[in-house]
């Protein structure tokens, strides 16, 4: 079984790379996700993938397509915790997946970290190319940052493949809520607290200042 060509473009060298672990991967996130998340991923990877080959950084593309395509399965009932953000029960999902293709531990350390931190803004930029690329791809297809440093060309290809939706933005917005609505607590110091601000009026986020105040010390 391949990988479907259609869904599989080359720009400039750079393309999915057809490997039982790419292979299984796909298979298993679309299996999972929402037409919506799978292509937001799959866009992900090729946004990464071509700010890299532009940086000029050295990345494994089996490992960045991994962390790309794992990095909102955190966001699905299946894989949603209780208690953890979303984006850890998503490196979860993506360590079990690879111990289970008998992948380095180095390497599933790097996934695991390029995902739970990719909504973390300015520090993955100064890690590892794979944990710095996949926050750049997300970077690009949520919020639009470094957008014309893509080409029209890239730009038609990429959304060709994997279609986004013309209310993407309002989509993704209410997809983000609606894996984290359960569990506001674990949007304390994150981004995904404004999600919640943004759907739910009775929301209020966690606020440092009041927890060092209240904390247990005297002075």
């Amino acid at each position: 079984m391949n990988i479907d060509l259609k869904a599989n473009i080359d720009l400039a060298g750079i393309k999915i790379p057809d490997s039982k672990l790419t292979r299984e991967a796909r298979a298993l996130v679309r299996a999972t996700e929402p037409p919506l998340l799978f292509h937001h991923s799959s866009r992900v990877y090729y946004w990464g993938a071509l700010a890299g080959k532009r940086r000029g950084l050295r990345f494994d593309l089996e490992l960045l397509y991994v962390g790309a395509m794992f990095h909102d399965m955190g966001l699905t009932h299946q894989h949603s915790s209780a208690d953890h953000r979303f984006e850890v029960d998503g490196a979860n999902v993506a360590r079990d997946f690879l111990r289970s293709h008998d992948i380095a531990q180095h390497d599933i350390d790097t996934v695991w970290t390029a995902i739970a931190l990719h909504t973390t803004p300015g520090i993955p930029e100064h890690m590892h190319p794979v944990v710095a690329l996949v926050t750049a791809g997300v970077e690009m297809d949520v919020l639009g940052l470094a957008y014309s440093e893509y080409s029209d060309a890239e730009r038609e290809a990429v959304v060709h493949a994997h279609p986004r939706p013309a209310h993407f933005k309002e989509d993704i917005i209410q997809a983000f809520y609606d894996g984290i609505k359960h569990k506001p607590e674990t949007t304390f110091g994150n981004v995904k607290a404004d999600v919640l601000a943004d759907k739910d009026p009775h929301f209020t986020g966690g606020n440092f200042c009041s927890v060092i105040r209240r904390s247990a010390w005297r002075g």
